[in-house]
């Protein structure tokens, strides 16, 4: 089929709609820890894993949801993954104990995975090369509104509803953008051949041997662990060391709309300095960002979050490029499927561990520990020297990782692997 005949529009919107809710309900109960915490009685730590938790059940689902569209499609993945993710959202108000919120949310999740884990692979599929850009760009854009708008939202209406009435709220919101992509998006026109499990072996032993590729799976663990530790904690202390409101509380993640602009520029950066120099600066830039929130001044925590913020979204962007520019041509949608998993195992594990820390040893003692996540950051993509060659100016990459935070704007580069391994 033609571009041409392909409905891009609809295709654009129902892609774009799937990334807001995706995103907006994975991130919706960050503002809410405190309430969360003062609900059910819990530490930060415990709190915390309202988060951790469906991070953590996305990471090990994104891969068996992408074999599984190869058997049942990509489509009834993608609508089941936004459809089973809002109605479960909408049950989260009325969990009885944190046990059951969390249980819920563990299988929320495994739905969302399904989004990230096959929106490049369909759009690739769907539109080829010539038109798959400007509905990736939609994606994006719609990965990087849901993730705010989940945020603020949920923030700015806890102060009027109540933390029930603000995920409540969300979960609408979700279900409606659910329902568009259920009713909007176009099936795909059936392929003659499948690959084969032994294709799909080979091309993960190449995803795991190759030290560069190795260095961006523990940049986007490390970096988004020291994110998420941040950001969980952030309204732990702004509504309870220094007294702000939900609601004002909630305005820190505006710093999270900087990222998605820093993110459009790291290209550029690239072609300047080169991707060690870049992915290195923007991790060092993101520890200075960390220690610029150390002193009990509301303005300085929000240019450190800005500052940090803008930095790991420049060092996201710059590892998953240059892990896109490094996969083998057979195992190229294992690459991006391994840094996706690294990217949300980091936010699950980096998540509490900094909530513990935090809990029982303070910010600063938090920051001191991203501080040192950073580090060892830095220290793998500097042991990639050997191999680190310039570059010409690459194409912006996701805010929100996408198949990866591989597929950003390289999707149309990656159409031929792509229909060979029907994976992303």
């Amino acid at each position: 089929m033609s571009t041409e005949q392909v409905p891009v529009r609809r295709v654009t919107l129902a892609i774009a709609a799937a990334g807001i809710c995706s995103f907006a309900l994975l991130y919706a109960p960050q503002p809410l820890l405190p309430q969360l915490a003062e609900q059910y009685a819990l530490d930060a730590g415990s709190a915390s894993l309202a988060i951790s938790v469906a991070t953590g059940a996305l990471a090990i689902a994104v891969l068996p949801l992408a074999v599984l569209s190869e058997i049942v499609g990509r489509k009834p993945v993608i609508v089941a993954s936004v459809l089973a993710s809002a109605a479960l959202a909408l049950a989260l108000p009325f969990a009885p104990t944190f046990e059951v919120f969390l249980v819920l949310r563990a299988l929320q999740g495994v739905a969302i995975a399904g989004f990230p884990g096959v929106a490049s692979a369909y759009l690739a599929e769907r539109l080829g090369t010539a038109g798959v850009a400007a509905a990736v760009g939609a994606m994006v854009a719609g990965n990087t509104i849901g993730g705010l708008s989940g945020r603020l939202s949920v923030g700015w209406t806890t102060d009027a509803l109540g933390w029930h009435g603000a995920l409540a709220v969300i979960g609408a919101f979700g279900l409606v953008c659910a329902v568009v992509t259920a009713t909007t998006l176009p099936g795909l026109p059936p392929r003659a051949t499948r690959p084969r499990m032994a294709d799909v072996g080979r091309g993960l032993v190449a995803a795991v041997r190759d030290r560069t590729l190795l260095a961006q799976y523990a940049v986007a663990l490390l970096a988004m662990g020291s994110f998420v530790a941040l950001y969980n904690v952030a309204t732990f202390r702004l509504t309870g060391e220094l007294g702000l409101s939900p609601a004002l509380a909630s305005l820190v993640f505006l710093a999270y709309a900087g990222g998605a602009i820093a993110s459009t520029r790291a290209g550029r950066l690239v072609a300047r300095f080169g991707r060690v120099r870049s992915a290195s600066a923007a991790l060092a830039l993101t520890i200075v960002g960390a220690l610029l929130t150390l002193p009990d001044s509301i303005t300085l925590i929000s240019v450190g979050f800005a500052v940090l913020t803008v930095a790991f979204f420049t060092a996201h962007s710059v590892a998953g490029g240059w892990a896109a520019a490094e996969a083998p041509a057979e195992g190229r949608g294992q690459v991006g499927g391994l840094y996706n998993a690294a990217y949300y195992l980091g936010s699950s594990i980096g998540g509490s561990i900094g909530a513990y820390v935090y809990t029982h040893a303070g910010w600063g003692a938090l920051v001191a520990t991203v501080s040192g996540w950073l580090a060892l950051g830095i220290a793998a993509v500097l042991l990639t020297r050997t191999r680190a060659r310039p570059v010409a100016a690459e194409p912006a990459e996701p805010a929100e990782p996408v198949s990866g935070g591989l597929g950003g704007d390289r999707a149309g580069e990656q159409t031929a692997a792509q229909r060979q391994h029907g994976r992303v």
